[in-house]
C-alpha cells in the first residue's frame, strides 16, 4: 500500500496546475476585453441615395431634404438609386477598440482592422481629423459638380486659389494665401484646370530659373517671379491650391454629418441623372464609390470592402468600383452584387447607360485577379 501513497498528491498537483491555467486564461481574457489596442475597426456605414433625400433636423423640425438641389437649370425625374456609401470607424484618436473586438473583427467578412495611425496620425486630434474630412467633402462636392458639367460639355471656368503657403518655401514671401494663380510662364490656368495642372507646369519648368507667375490679389493682377525648389526629386513652389469654380447654374449638395472625398463620383452621376432626360440608372438600385476630379478621373478610396457590404445590405445589385481598388475587390464581393470597375466618369456613365438599356454587359470592365 505504501508504494501507491504518492499518487493522490500527483493528482492533486495536476488539478492545481489545471485550475491555474484556467484562471490565467480567464484573467487574460478579461484583460483583453478591456485593454485598448493600437488599431481601429472599419465597418459598413450609412448609405445615402444621391438622387434621394436625407432626414435632417431634430424632433418636430425634422424633414426629408433632397441631397442634390438644382436651380437655374431644367431637371428631369429620376428613380431607383445611385447610392453613395460610407465607412463607420470603431475607435478614434483617444479611444481604441479592445483586443477582443479586434480579434472578432479579423474573422468578420464585412469588417477590417487597420492601424490607428492610418486615420489619426501621431499628434492629431479628433477635431483636426474631422475638420479635414469636412474640407475634403466640400472640395469633393465642388469637383463633382464640375465633373458632371464638363462631362455634359457645359463650360466651367476654373480658378486656382492659394490655400496654404509653406513657410520657408520658394513661394514664401512672394505668393500669399488667397491669391488666385491665373497663369504660369504664360500658360493660362483659368479653364479646365485643377491642382495637378499647376504641379505639372512647375515640374516641367524645373529649378534652374525663375518662373513668371500671374496672380490676382485684391482684385488686381500682377506678375511675380519665383524659382521652384527641388523636394524629393520634384520641383515645387511650396503652395497648396484649391479649385474654385464659376458654375453657370446653382447646384447645392445638402448631405450632413459625412466627411471625406470618396462620394465624388456618385454625386457627379446623381447630378448628370437630374439634368438629363431619362433615367441614367434605368431605375435600378446602383451603388458605388470613388473620388472625382473636375476632369472626371475616378480615384481610389479606403474601406471598399465595407462599402460593398453596405451596398449589398441596402439592396443594391450593381456596384461601381474605382479601377485602382480592384486588388481589394477581388475575393471580397458579397453574393448578389455585380461589380464593374471604372476609371473615369465617362466610363461610369457609359456603363450605366448599357446596363439601363438591357444590352449585354459582357464587354464592360470588371475587377479580375
Amino acid at each position: 500500500m505504501t508504494l501507491f501513497a504518492p499518487e493522490p498528491r500527483r493528482r492533486s498537483r495536476a488539478r492545481t496546475l489545471g485550475w491555474a491555467f484556467v484562471i490565467g486564461a480567464v484573467v487574460l481574457g478579461l484583460l483583453a476585453s478591456f485593454l485598448p489596442s493600437p488599431y481601429l475597426i472599419e465597418v459598413p456605414g450609412p448609405v445615402y441615395n444621391t438622387i434621394g433625400t436625407q432626414r435632417q433636423g431634430e424632433g418636430k423640425d425634422a424633414k426629408d431634404v433632397e441631397l442634390i438641389q438644382i436651380s437655374g437649370r431644367e431637371t428631369y425625374p429620376t428613380s431607383g438609386a445611385l447610392d453613395m456609401l460610407t465607412v463607420g470607424v470603431q475607435g478614434d484618436a483617444t479611444h481604441r477598440p479592445s483586443w477582443t473586438s479586434v480579434i472578432r473583427a479579423l474573422f468578420t467578412k464585412s469588417e477590417a482592422v487597420i492601424p490607428a495611425s492610418a486615420i489619426y496620425p501621431p499628434g492629431s486630434t479628433n477635431e483636426q481629423v474631422s475638420q479635414q474630412d469636412t474640407a475634403d467633402m466640400q472640395q469633393s462636392q465642388q469637383s463633382a459638380v464640375a465633373a458632371a458639367l464638363v462631362q455634359q460639355d457645359i463650360p466651367v471656368p476654373t480658378e486656382l486659389e492659394v490655400g496654404t503657403v509653406q513657410k520657408g518655401s520658394a513661394a514664401d514671401g512672394t505668393i500669399e494665401k488667397g491669391d488666385v494663380i491665373r497663369a504660369f510662364d504664360g500658360t493660362q490656368l483659368t479653364e479646365d484646370v485643377d491642382a495637378s495642372s499647376l504641379r505639372t507646369a512647375v515640374a516641367k519648368h524645373g529649378t534652374s530659373s525663375p518662373a513668371t507667375i500671374t496672380i490676382e490679389r485684391d482684385g488686381k493682377e500682377r506678375q511675380v517671379r519665383v524659382t521652384p525648389r527641388e523636394q524629393d526629386g520634384t520641383a515645387l513652389l511650396g503652395v497648396g491650391v484649391t479649385e474654385r469654380y464659376d458654375f453657370p447654374f446653382d447646384v447645392k449638395i445638402t448631405l450632413q454629418d459625412v466627411g471625406g472625398p470618396s462620394a465624388g463620383m456618385m454625386f457627379a452621376l446623381g447630378i448628370i441623372d437630374e439634368i438629363t432626360p431619362g433615367k441614367l440608372n434605368g431605375g435600378k438600385h446602383v451603388a458605388g464609390t470613388g473620388t472625382i476630379t473636375a476632369q472626371g478621373e475616378v480615384g481610389a478610396i479606403g474601406g471598399i470592402r465595407q462599402k460593398m457590404y453596405g451596398a449589398e445590405e441596402a439592396g443594391a445589385t450593381i456596384f461601381l468600383a474605382p479601377a485602382d481598388n480592384c486588388d481589394e475587390v477581388v475575393g471580397h464581393v458579397p453574393d448578389g452584387l455585380d461589380v464593374y470597375k471604372v476609371a473615369t466618369l465617362d466610363q461610369a456613365v457609359t456603363d450605366l447607360q448599357t446596363i439601363a438599356s438591357g444590352k449585354s454587359t459582357a464587354k464592360l470592365a470588371r475587377c479580375t485577379s
